[in-house]
C-alpha cells in the first residue's frame, strides 16, 4: 500500500512541475520580470506585498499579495487564455479592472465580488459593442449598444434584455422609439419607417397588437384595432384623396407585417465564458510563496483534489486538479453515487479555513412528502375522478382565445356540467369509478392563465393525469383543505370551501388583470378550478384548484417557512431533532434574514408592493410569504428524492469534469424574481421572549442560498367570521400580535415584516 502511494505521489511531483513551467512560459510572455522573496522573507498576515503565483490548475496570478490571496493590483492569467488586470479584494475581484478573451474581447470598467458589476464596456471580437451598465455579469440598467450589423440601440435594459424605454435603429434607417419588454418591443411606441409612413400605437411580443393608428407619408391614416388573429382585426381608413387610396385601404395591417420583416431586432455576440466563472475560491488553497515552491496539503493526495471556482450564478464547482485514479476506483473517485465521502472531506477542509464566512451545516434528510394514492386508498376513486375531469377539459378542442378576455367569461355562471357515466357517453371514455359529475369553472379564463403562464397543455395533462399516482399529503392544513402533490412535484392540488370559491370567482377579474401586468408577481398561480359531484343519495361535492408547486426545483430544499409578520401562535411546535426540509416553520423560528443583490432586491420591493396593494383591494387577509432555502454549502448534502438518481447528477453545485457547462448557463437564466435566486443567508439571534422580539440580532454568519419564495393562501377575505375572531382574539393578546386584522392593516403590517428580513446585500 505505502509503496503504491509512493508512485501516486511521485506522478502528482511530475505533474505539478509540468504545470509550473507551463505556467511560467505562458507568464513569461505576458508579464514582465520579476523578482521573488526569499521564503524566509514571507511576510507576516495583514501584510500587504508583491507576490508570484501558479496556481494548481495551471493558471498564474502576478501583483500585489496579503493573507494567501490577491488584494490590491494584479494580473490574473487563465490556462485557456483569458486574463484580468485590475483591483482586488480580499481574493475576489473589485474595483476598476479589465478581462480579455483569448477571442479578442474585452470588458473594461467595474467589478464587483468577481462579476461585471457598474459601469463598463464590453467590445465583442465581431464589433458589437455595449458602453453602459451592469449587473452580475448582466446588462442592466442604461445603456447604448452598436451591434457589428450596424444596428443601434439606446435606452433602459434588465437582466441583459432591452426593457423599458428605448430606442432601435436599424441600419436601413427604420427606428422605433418605444417600450420594451425582455428584449421584444412590447407596450406603447412608435416605429417610423424609411419612407416617411409610421405606426403610433400598442404592441406585443415584436407586433402591433391593440389600438394603433397607421400613418402614410401622404397625410392618409388607419385607425384600429390590431392583431396577428385576422378575424380580431378591425379598423377605419381615413383617405387623403391620393390615387394610392384603394391600394392602401385593402391591408394595411399586412402591409406593416411587411414592413416588420425587414426589421429584425439583433441578438448581438453572445458572451459564452464570464469573468465569474474563471475566478477561483482562494480559501482552502494551500499555494506555497513562490511558483517554484508550490505545496499541496497531503490530503488532496488520498482523493480527488479539486479546485473551487465560482460559476456565473454564484454557486461553486468542483474544478479538476489532478486525476489521482492510476485507472483504479477508490471511495472518492466513483461517479455512481458513492463517492460523496471524498467531495464532502474537502468541503469540511474549505468551511474551516472560512471561518465565519460560512459554517458547516447538517440538515435531516427528508423523504419525499406525501402518500401515494394506490388502489385502496379512501380517496382513490376521487383522484380518477379528477384525471378524468382534467383529461376532458384540457383535452376539449377550444378555439384559440386572445390574452384580451371580453368580461362575460368572467361571470361566476360561466361553468360547464359534463357527466361521466362509468360505460362512458358520445363525450367521455368508459372508466372504472363510480357515477360522478364534472363541473368546469370560468373554463375560458384557466384556458388563458395556463396559456400567459405558458403551461402546455400536452405537460399539464401528463403531470395529473399520467399513470402516475398523486401523493396526498399527510396531515390536512389548518383550514381543514387537504393537498395532494403531482408524480412530478409540478402542481398541488388543494380542496376547497365553497366560500373560497366565492371568493375566487369573485376576484377573479382582478386577478387576471394583475397577472398579466405584472409577469414577476409572486402571488400564487391558479391554472384551474373544478367540482366533482358523486352521483347516488350522498351528492358529496369536492371543489378544488391546481396551483402551482413553488418548490418544484432540481435544488433540495433544506428549510421552509410560512411569514406572516404576526406573532401570536406563530412557532412550531416540534423538537429539533424532527425537523427537515419538509417541516413548515414559522415566524418565531425564523433565524435569518436574507441579502439580495441590488438588482433583485429593488425588484422584490416593487413587487411585493404591487401584490400587496392588489390584495388590500380586493379585501384580502391572512396570506403568507412562503420561502424555501437551499444552502449551497452543507456538510452532508442530500440528494433531492425527486426520483432515483446519484446526489452527483442532482446536486446542481457538483460537476463531474469540473468544467462550467450549458446546464449552468441555462440554470442562470432560469433565475427569475422569487425561483433559483440566489442570495446570502445571515443568521440572527433573538435576545430575551421571541414574541418580544420578532425579527432577531444579526450575527454575521453568512451563508449562500438559492431562495424561493411566494405569496400564499390568498383566499381568505375578511368576512364577518374574522371581523368577530378580531374582536375576540383583541381582548386576550395585543391586538398587533395576531392575524385576524383589517386587510390595510394586515398588508401594512405584513410589508413592514418583509422589508426588515429582506435586505439589500451591501
Amino acid at each position: 500500500m505505502y509503496k503504491k502511494n509512493a508512485g501516486i505521489v511521485k506522478v502528482w511531483k511530475a505533474t505539478v512541475r509540468k504545470t509550473q513551467n507551463s505556467a511560467k512560459k505562458r507568464a513569461n510572455s505576458i508579464f514582465a520580470a520579476m523578482s521573488v522573496a526569499p521564503a524566509d522573507d514571507e511576510p507576516g498576515p495583514g501584510e500587504l506585498h508583491h507576490a508570484e503565483r501558479a496556481i494548481p490548475n495551471g493558471d498564474f496570478y502576478t501583483g500585489q499579495w496579503m493573507d494567501n490571496m490577491p488584494h490590491g493590483h494584479g494580473k490574473y492569467l487563465c490556462t485557456d487564455g483569458c486574463m484580468y488586470v485590475g483591483e482586488w479584494y480580499k481574493g475576489k475581484t473589485l474595483g476598476k479592472g479589465k478581462f480579455s478573451w483569448p477571442s479578442g474581447a474585452t470588458y473594461e470598467g467595474d467589478f464587483k465580488s468577481g462579476y461585471m458589476d457598474g459601469k463598463g464596456t464590453y467590445t465583442g471580437s465581431s464589433g458589437d459593442t455595449y458602453r453602459g451598465c451592469w449587473v452580475m455579469n448582466l446588462r442592466h440598467g442604461q445603456g447604448t449598444q452598436n451591434y457589428a450589423n450596424g444596428d443601434y440601440y439606446e435606452g433602459e435594459w434588465r437582466r441583459g434584455y432591452q426593457d423599458g424605454q428605448g430606442r432601435y435603429q436599424w441600419k436601413n434607417e427604420h427606428h422605433y422609439i418605444g417600450q420594451w419588454r425582455n428584449g421584444k418591443i412590447h407596450g406603447n411606441g412608435t416605429m417610423v419607417l424609411n419612407d416617411g409612413n409610421r405606426y403610433d400605437g400598442c404592441w406585443e411580443d415584436g407586433l402591433p397588437k391593440g389600438n394603433g393608428t397607421f400613418r402614410w407619408s401622404d397625410g392618409s391614416c388607419y385607425v384600429g384595432v390590431w392583431s396577428k388573429e385576422c378575424d380580431e382585426r378591425s379598423g377605419t381608413f381615413y383617405p387623403c384623396g391620393s390615387s394610392k387610396d384603394e391600394e392602401m385601404a385593402s391591408d394595411p395591417q399586412g402591409m406593416l407585417v411587411e414592413y416588420l420583416n425587414d426589421c429584425v431586432v439583433c441578438n448581438g455576440e453572445r458572451i459564452l465564458i464570464y469573468p465569474s466563472q474563471k475566478m477561483i475560491t482562494w480559501s482552502g488553497i494551500d499555494i506555497g510563496s513562490s511558483p517554484q515552491k508550490l505545496m499541496v496539503s497531503r490530503k488532496g493526495i488520498d482523493g480527488n483534489r479539486r479546485l473551487k471556482r465560482l460559476s456565473v450564478d454564484g454557486k461553486v464547482s468542483n474544478s479538476s486538479f489532478d486525476s489521482m485514479n492510476d485507472g483504479s476506483t477508490n471511495e472518492g473517485s466513483s461517479r455512481n453515487g458513492k463517492g460523496i465521502g471524498s467531495r464532502h472531506h474537502h468541503q469540511r477542509h474549505d468551511f474551516e479555513r472560512k471561518g465565519k464566512r460560512q459554517s458547516s451545516l447538517r440538515f435531516q434528510p427528508a423523504n419525499r412528502q406525501g402518500v401515494t394514492i394506490s388502489k385502496g386508498h379512501k380517496n382513490y376513486e376521487l383522484m380518477l375522478n379528477l384525471q378524468l375531469g382534467i383529461r376532458h377539459s384540457v383535452g376539449r378542442p377550444a378555439p384559440a382565445t386572445s390574452l384580451d378576455l371580453k368580461s362575460s367569461v368572467f361571470d361566476p355562471k360561466e361553468k360547464v356540467w359534463t357527466k361521466f357515466p362509468p360505460e362512458g357517453s358520445k363525450y367521455t371514455p368508459p372508466h372504472q369509478s363510480s357515477d360522478f359529475k364534472w363541473k368546469d369553472y370560468c373554463p375560458v379564463v384557466f384556458r388563458t392563465l395556463r396559456k400567459l403562464f405558458k403551461v402546455d397543455p400536452a405537460d399539464y395533462m401528463l403531470s395529473i393525469c399520467g399513470n402516475d399516482a398523486l401523493r396526498e399529503l399527510s396531515s390536512p392544513g389548518k383550514s381543514g383543505s387537504f393537498f395532494y402533490l403531482t408524480y412530478d412535484d409540478r402542481y398541488m392540488i388543494k380542496t376547497m370551501k365553497k366560500a373560497e370559491v366565492k371568493v375566487l370567482l369573485r376576484m377573479l377579474p382582478a386577478y387576471y388583470k394583475h397577472v398579466r401586468s405584472f409577469e414577476n408577481t409572486l402571488v400564487t398561480k391558479f391554472y384551474g378550478l373544478h367540482c366533482v359531484r358523486l352521483t347516488g343519495t350522498s351528492q358529496k361535492k369536492v371543489r378544488f384548484v391546481i396551483m402551482g408547486n413553488l418548490f418544484c426545483s432540481e435544488y433540495t430544499i433544506h428549510r421552509r417557512f410560512d411569514l406572516k409578520g404576526s406573532s401570536h401562535g406563530r412557532i412550531t411546535d416540534k423538537p429539533e431533532a424532527e425537523i427537515d426540509g419538509t417541516t413548515t416553520l414559522k415566524d418565531l423560528d425564523l433565524n435569518y434574514i436574507f441579502r439580495l443583490q441590488k438588482i433583485w432586491f429593488q425588484e422584490f420591493c416593487r413587487q411585493v408592493d404591487k401584490d400587496c396593494d392588489f390584495l388590500e383591494q380586493e379585501r384580502i387577509m391572512d396570506y403568507s410569504l412562503l420561502v424555501g432555502l437551499h444552502f449551497q454549502e452543507t456538510s452532508d448534502q442530500e440528494p433531492n428524492t425527486l426520483d432515483s438518481q446519484d446526489s452527483e447528477s442532482r446536486d446542481p453545485d457538483y460537476e463531474a469534469d469540473g468544467q462550467f457547462t450549458e446546464q449552468d448557463s441555462g440554470r442562470w437564466a432560469s433565475i427569475r424574481l422569487g425561483i433559483n435566486l440566489p442570495a446570502r443567508a445571515e443568521r440572527t439571534v433573538r435576545q430575551g421572549e421571541p414574541e418580544a422580539q420578532l425579527v432577531g440580532e444579526p450575527t454575521g454568519e453568512l451563508y449562500d442560498v438559492i431562495i424561493f419564495v411566494g405569496i400564499i393562501d390568498i383566499l381568505q377575505h375578511y368576512d364577518i367570521s374574522k371581523k368577530l375572531e378580531h374582536a375576540y382574539k383583541s381582548f386576550q393578546y395585543d391586538p398587533s400580535s395576531i392575524s385576524a386584522v383589517d386587510p390595510k392593516q394586515y398588508s401594512k403590517r405584513f410589508r413592514d415584516f418583509i422589508f426588515r428580513i429582506f435586505v439589500e446585500d451591501t
